[in-house]
């Protein structure tokens, strides 16, 4: 069975992350993305609540093979004990290849897990930071999320 593992903050949980699990959907047999915790950023939205959200979005889109999870400690260490066979992450540009293909060299060196990358497309303008920057200036976001998680941040 090929797993994929999909890891990031998803503080919040934007339509280019949902563009990245749809597209990992079809090439793996199960997606699993993990709310994990990023020691340089401060979480603005309740992981279980985003969880929660996440995972009704998956069920709203048919996305049968996808689950959110929360973790804690090394991505690559948390992939492997769910038996992912390789890691997701997703690219918006140079940059973020420049910084993931870094990230990818580490994980593949101390869990021999292998990263593949999927393009965020016409979505690559799209940052969790960029969406929660609006937020705090009440700006419109409905656009840039999933209905459920629009709705969650409005709560």
């Amino acid at each position: 069975m090929k797993i994929g593992f999909y890891a990031g903050s998803f503080d919040p949980f934007t339509n280019g992350h949902l563009h990245i699990v749809k597209t990992a959907s079809k090439i793996f047999d199960k997606v699993i993305v993990g709310i994990g915790e990023n020691n340089s950023k401060t979480r603005r939205f309740d992981k279980v609540n985003m969880k929660q959200a996440i995972n009704k979005v998956f069920k709203q889109e048919n996305l049968v093979n996808c689950e959110c999870i929360i973790f804690s400690g090394l991505t690559a260490d948390v992939a492997k004990k769910h038996n992912a066979t390789m890691l997701i992450r997703g690219v918006r540009n140079g940059i973020d290849y420049d910084y993931e293909e870094n990230l990818a060299l580490i994980n593949e060196e101390v869990s021999g897990l292998d990263t593949i990358y999927i393009r965020a497309g016409k979505l690559g303008y799209l940052s969790s930071s960029m969406v929660y920057e609006l937020i705090k200036y009440k700006k419109d976001v409905s656009k840039y999320l999933p209905k459920t998680i629009d709705n969650l941040i409005k709560n």
